[in-house]
């Protein structure tokens, strides 16, 4: 083992003062103690951290309810702190690195007290690949060290990869006292270090997810010339048999699950599955951008989740095979000792406790399942995932997407003009904050690459990287950008989505391979009515029309909105981008 990590280990111990040390080893037999012990465990709520379900309906299935002021991803109180204010840039939060551990020293100093240190050694990515990780996180919470296990790559098999080296990421977790005020998520790129206090949130504590695979691994990917994104992968694959994959990011709440997973409506096309979070993209030696997914697993939100909506991510959560899948914060109806939420079935079933623990009572209004209630499952459950997901190479990547909830002004689908001007039209991204994100609905947020929450660095720099990245690509993937949600007069959406969805990818795939031309407007190549297959759906030509017009004055409030952006970055923005901005503008 090594002794850096033995080293590392031994002072967070000093610093915690926990009762004992586990280091987590990765076996069947050890998962399932450990969710024996979480059965027997009362936490600070007063009740189980699992409790098991139904195994007929939800094989190898538990149901943990957390604290119910500790339900989110705690923007406000995530830092990112490299030594200046400007490398964190506009887009983090900043504190001076050291003032920021001495305040987390005291914070850690103690907190362990009766609780056990675990110990986890995990890989992002798979071991034999040139672009996976070696990490290791140490937790009190048996909770966070359940879902490590099915969201990472868990085993000594990453001690053998770190050996004597001082290289690998260290995330530094603890439940605290689940006091909001007394709650931090801060990252210390520099020293590709992580420490986590006041929540047992899953995006707050399983570190191998945003914080690492997304904060700190985007500033890595600037060091090193890679790209960690928020993005789904997938492959398609045509009735020739010939695949194509893409990656796509979406701001929460866009779908992003349902399209790694869509059921394609044209006969002989198959959709196989990736991933549906998180995309490491590297230049491959044959000078190709090539995707992995450094996870395992999927944390995805529950509320709308359905047989109607997602089949093959309900076929996911039944299927109950090696790993345990984990329902947070879900209702449960107790007559079936199965999970429940808002969505799931039409009707709402009797006999219910609320996410709170409480008897469910229909007339008081009250949501059965938290608005943010998840899912923790394997992939290795999920029917449609690729055969290439573990390949150390990764896939080659030919197309792009990128997509918001715009209710107006944005086509239902796009292309760029080139790389440089899909960097610039994705970094200027906007989509509409939902009820549950924001106090006002359908205010238009700039959400760059749906990355705004979780770049690590200065997003001035990030927009560079990005052109970089292209420069270094002979024939680089094409760019494409698509909105699912315009809406008519009576606020009702015109596109039907979902699984119909596929037929905008089939366009796409017919652009990558040259079988088809478009026409080419302000803001991009847009489909010709005969290339895009709306064969069997019930939608006149006033819709389609309606589904890509180019409003000016929708356009002219998009560019001003674009324009108060971009000058919170100053002098530090690429000018290829205010030079396609003044291109725009003059082209409407």
């Amino acid at each position: 083992m090594g002794n850096a990590v033995e080293k590392w280990v031994e002072e967070q111990a000093r610093l915690t003062e926990p009762d004992k040390i586990y280091w987590v080893q990765g076996t069947e037999d050890e998962m399932r103690r450990l969710i024996e012990i979480g059965i027997k465990e009362e936490k600070t709520a007063g009740h189980q951290t699992f409790r098991e379900l139904n195994p007929s309906a939800f094989p190898n299935s538990y149901l943990h309810w957390s604290h119910p002021n500790d339900v989110a991803r705690a923007e406000q109180l995530t830092f990112v702190c490299p030594p200046t204010k400007e490398a964190a840039g506009p887009n983090n939060n900043w504190m001076e690195p050291e003032k920021a551990k001495q305040m987390l020293y005291e914070l850690f100093h103690g907190c362990m007290h009766g609780r056990t240190l675990y110990v986890i050694p995990y890989m992002m990515g798979n071991p034999a690949s040139p672009y996976a990780k070696p990490c290791i996180q140490i937790t009190d919470s048996v909770y966070v060290a359940v879902s490590m296990y099915i969201m990472t790559r868990v085993g000594n098999e990453t001690l053998k990869r770190i050996g004597g080296s001082e290289k690998f990421v260290k995330g530094l977790h603890s439940i605290g006292e689940l006091d909001p005020n007394k709650r931090f998520i801060m990252h210390f790129p520099q020293e590709e270090l992580v420490m986590s206090i006041g929540s047992g949130y899953g995006g707050n504590a399983l570190l191998g997810k945003k914080c690492f695979s997304l904060r700190i691994a985007s500033a890595q990917g600037y060091g090193e010339g890679w790209l960690a994104e928020h993005m789904i992968i997938m492959g398609v694959e045509d009735p020739d048999g010939d695949v194509t994959y893409f990656a796509g990011a979406f701001p929460s709440a866009c779908g992003k699950t349902n399209l790694a997973m869509i059921d394609p409506v044209f006969a002989g096309y198959k959709v196989f599955t990736l991933g549906d979070d998180i995309a490491w993209m590297n230049v491959s030696p044959d000078k190709r951008l090539c995707a992995i997914n450094p996870e395992t697993g999927m944390f995805g939100v529950a509320p709308g989740t359905s047989d109607k909506t997602n089949l093959n991510m309900m076929k996911t959560l039944r299927a109950g095979k090696f790993y345990p899948t984990l329902f947070t914060n879900t209702g449960l109806i107790t007559t079936s000792n199965t999970p429940w939420w808002e969505g799931l079935t039409e009707t709402v079933p009797e006999n219910m406790l609320d996410w709170h623990g409480n008897p469910y009572d229909p007339k008081s209004g009250k949501d059965v399942a938290h608005p943010n209630s998840r899912f923790t499952v394997s992939v290795s459950n999920c029917p449609t995932l690729s055969k290439e997901f573990d390949n150390p190479n990764g896939v080659p990547i030919s197309g792009i997407l990128f997509g918001g909830r715009r209710s107006d002004t944005v086509p239902l689908v796009c292309e760029s003009f080139d790389w440089e001007h899909g960097v610039f039209k994705a970094s200027s991204l906007g989509s509409e904050t939902t009820a549950a994100a924001a106090g006002q609905a359908g205010v238009v947020r700039r959400d760059p690459m749906a990355m705004l929450p979780f770049c690590g660095y200065n997003m001035a720099d990030y927009f560079g990287h990005w052109m970089e990245v292209g420069r270094r690509l002979p024939d680089p993937p094409k760019i494409f950008f698509v909105n699912w949600f315009k809406k008519d007069a009576a606020g009702k959406f015109i596109w039907p989505g979902f699984s119909d969805n596929f037929r905008v990818i089939k366009w796409m795939i017919d652009r990558i391979k040259g079988k088809v031309s478009a026409k080419e407007t302000a803001v991009g190549f847009m489909p010709n009515m005969a290339d895009l297959n709306v064969s069997g759906l019930n939608i006149s030509k006033e819709i389609m029309d309606k589904l890509f017009e180019l409003n000016p004055g929708e356009w002219s409030k998009e560019v001003e909105g674009i324009e108060q952006f971009y000058a919170q970055f100053g002098t530090r923005l690429p000018e290829a981008l205010k030079r396609h901005l003044e291109n725009l503008k003059k082209s409407l």
